[in-house]
């Protein structure tokens, strides 16, 4: 009884042939590689796994995934009698045409899986790109690497979907992927005729007393120009809370201005001196 159920023909359409039985099997296929995937994601990202970190397991995973799945559907379609040589082989015609118009998908999907094998930008990772018209930095943590597109969150908490290729062509800066501090500045001028030792050791102490500055490597002064109208300094510092280093800018200008204040270090406006010049009376 289940035999004739399992063999009976479903479909029969020239020389085709589906029947229950190919179907339980697709079906069983199916189920197979998603379990599989939950235990395969289960034990990837589990505590045991500690010397990989969470941008590389991410990738390992999402290339099992597809790996998985590709061949899941050549099996499923082999099982329900389609022969996968006699479709490639006639839609080939239609894949170049439509190849041709979707290159920029194509190139997108090349690239996320550059980004899959070679790692330069990982999940967890901050980097910093350009925005769709090139006119401001976004920084940003990637949250998630598909085929064709990523997902970033900016520092204002918003998902943006990123193509793959703008990850791959552009000059992207990824701040995670040397050393997990990173090394930023603020540039401060004070007029001529300041002390400039006690210029120093005042963007010395702010910086030094801020929670989120690192001590080592240590906070230091540069005294970079003269400038038109004031003396230029830069205050280089480590944080390791790169993402949100703009408050922690905020926070050193804040201190600074008010420390200048306290010790009578004045912050110049730009300004030009006009001479004029006497003329003749003659010419007048």
């Amino acid at each position: 009884m289940v035999k004739h159920f399992l063999e009976y023909h479903l479909i029969e359409i020239s020389g085709y042939v589906l029947t229950p039985y190919n179907i339980t099997i697709a079906l069983a296929i199916f189920f197979i590689i998603w379990i599989s995937l939950k235990i395969i994601k289960k034990i990837l990202f589990t505590r045991t796994v500690k010397r990989i970190d969470k941008g590389t397991v991410s990738s390992i995973f999402l290339l099992i995934k597809y790996f998985l799945w590709v061949i899941g559907v050549i099996i499923i379609l082999q099982t329900i009698g389609v022969n996968i040589t006699y479709l490639i082989a006639s839609s080939a015609a239609l894949l170049v045409g439509l190849g041709l118009g979707i290159q920029q998908i194509f190139n997108d999907v090349v690239s996320g899986l550059f980004l899959l094998f070679e790692g330069n930008v990982k999940v967890g990772d901050i980097v910093q790109f350009n925005d769709i018209s090139d006119t401001e930095k976004i920084v940003a943590t990637v949250r998630q690497i598909n085929l064709r597109t990523s997902k970033v969150e900016s520092r204002d908490n918003v998902i943006i979907i990123v193509p793959n290729s703008k990850l791959i062509s552009e000059n992207v800066i990824n701040w995670s992927a040397i050393d997990k501090k990173t090394r930023f500045k603020i540039e401060i001028g004070v007029a001529y005729g300041s002390d400039v030792m006690n210029v120093k050791n005042i963007l010395l102490k702010v910086a030094d007393r801020h929670p989120k500055v690192s001590k080592t490597p240590p906070p230091f002064v540069r005294f970079s120009d003269f400038g038109n109208s004031s003396l230029q300094f830069q205050l280089f510092f480590f944080t390791l809370e790169s993402f949100r280093v703009k408050n922690i800018k905020s926070d050193l200008r804040f201190s600074i201005y008010e420390e200048f204040a306290k010790n009578n270090i004045t912050i110049p406006f730009p300004q030009q001196d006009i001479y004029i010049k006497e003329l003749p009376k003659n010419q007048l």
